[in-house]
């Protein structure tokens, strides 16, 4: 008979569009429809959620919907009911390093968005306390589950690619200003003193994606740009953008290979997928986005000549191979909550905690610096 083990988490910030659709709906809810998380040992894992925000009416409308029972917009209390396992925080930014301290001091487990904090030293900080008090602690690293660059690493443990050179990345896509039509994102994210900015975003990112497929980023050279000055907010009211809506980034690897990435909410989209990275190695590239991967081995790759003169006679898009599926895979979300619930009950290993999360800080610090004083900048290795 399969034994039932309930782990309650408090989930603060479920209001928010990420928390909410990703976290909640589509990663915590989406295993209580499955029956749980089967341990592989006659247990059963159920999460049981627990809704923390600041808005009451919105709180009590979610949990009627999905059939939950417990909400609060009281988070000293939900962290001091010893039942509860684990604290998980997608609030802004912001906000999110107060709320960790308060919930590392009560002895939780910690899972959380990112940034994790809005520094470095704020960001080394919570992994000490987590360190120190002895709890498990994660950070959300969603794009290393997506297909796309599962089938990527796939690649990569294969020897695909002989010896790496580089990697092109282009992520983003056009957000409405919010007058004529609303905005897709939220008017925080366009406010540098609400924590906003796409490098405080998208680098922890690049950092973990750069870092887990191709080595550790060892120099930053960054440009940033606020191509969009004004915009109009939720309730139709005009705003004046202070953080950066693009930035454009150089990355240096360990073990020699170059990354250039672009990150805009401020370009159209003209490619298969709203993010992707080439990668060029000496035996073969690979373009891969969210979902689809796409190869060209060496040996079939096709000799252009340059001559502007005449037209291109080549479909160069159909000169590459579709990487096929070979797996059945699973919301990204979902499956990195599967190993953080495995973690925290079983004990195995996890590697993307709060210093993992920490180095995503770094190099969006580092980038914003890189920017302000015109040079490209080391990216020294953290320790605890």
């Amino acid at each position: 008979m399969t034994e039932r083990r309930i782990v309650r988490i408090a989930m603060n910030g479920v209001t928010g569009r990420m928390g909410y659709r990703q976290h909640l709906v589509r990663s915590l809810l989406a295993l209580r429809e499955q029956g749980g998380l089967d341990l592989g040992d006659g247990t059963t894992l159920w999460p049981e959620p627990v809704l923390v925000g600041r808005r009451e009416h919105v709180l009590k409308a979610m949990a009627d919907q999905h059939g939950l029972t417990e909400w609060s917009t009281e988070l000293d209390a939900v962290l001091a009911d010893p039942s509860i396992d684990i604290y998980f925080d997608a609030q802004v930014t912001s906000a999110r390093a107060e709320a960790i301290e308060k919930a590392i001091a009560a002895g939780k487990h910690i899972y959380t968005e990112k940034p994790t904090a809005t520094g470095l030293a704020g960001a080394l900080g919570l992994a000490r306390l987590a360190r120190e008090a002895g709890v498990k602690h994660g950070v959300v690293q969603d794009k290393l589950f997506l297909p796309g660059l599962l089938k990527l690493r796939r690649l990569i443990d294969g020897g695909f690619f002989g010896r790496i050179l580089s990697v092109r990345g282009e992520f983003g896509y056009w957000v409405f200003e919010g007058d004529w039509q609303s905005a897709q994102r939220p008017s925080w994210n366009y406010r540098r003193e609400d924590g906003g900015g796409i490098v405080v975003d998208m680098f922890p990112h690049w950092e973990y994606v750069l870092h887990e497929l191709f080595g550790r980023v060892t120099s930053v050279t960054a440009h940033t740009a606020t191509h969009i000055p004004r915009r109009w907010d939720e309730h139709g009211e005009p705003y004046t953008a202070t953080a950066d809506d693009a930035a454009y980034g150089i990355f240096q690897l360990e073990g020699g290979a170059v990354a250039q990435i672009n990150s805009s909410w401020a370009v159209r989209v003209n490619r298969d997928e709203l993010v992707e990275f080439q990668v060029d190695g000496t035996e073969g590239s690979a373009v891969a986005g969210l979902r689809n991967c796409r190869v060209q081995h060496r040996g079939s790759t096709p000799k252009p000549v340059w001559n502007p003169d005449l037209p291109a006679t080549e479909s160069f898009r159909s000169q590459w191979q579709e990487v096929p599926d070979n797996d059945v895979f699973d919301n990204g979300f979902k499956a990195q909550w599967e190993l953080f619930l495995r973690h925290v009950v079983l004990d195995e290993p996890y590697r993307w905690d709060l210093l993992a999360g920490a180095r995503g800080v770094q190099l969006a610090e580092l980038g914003l610096r890189s920017c302000a004083e015109g040079r490209r900048l080391d990216v020294p290795e953290i320790v605890l």
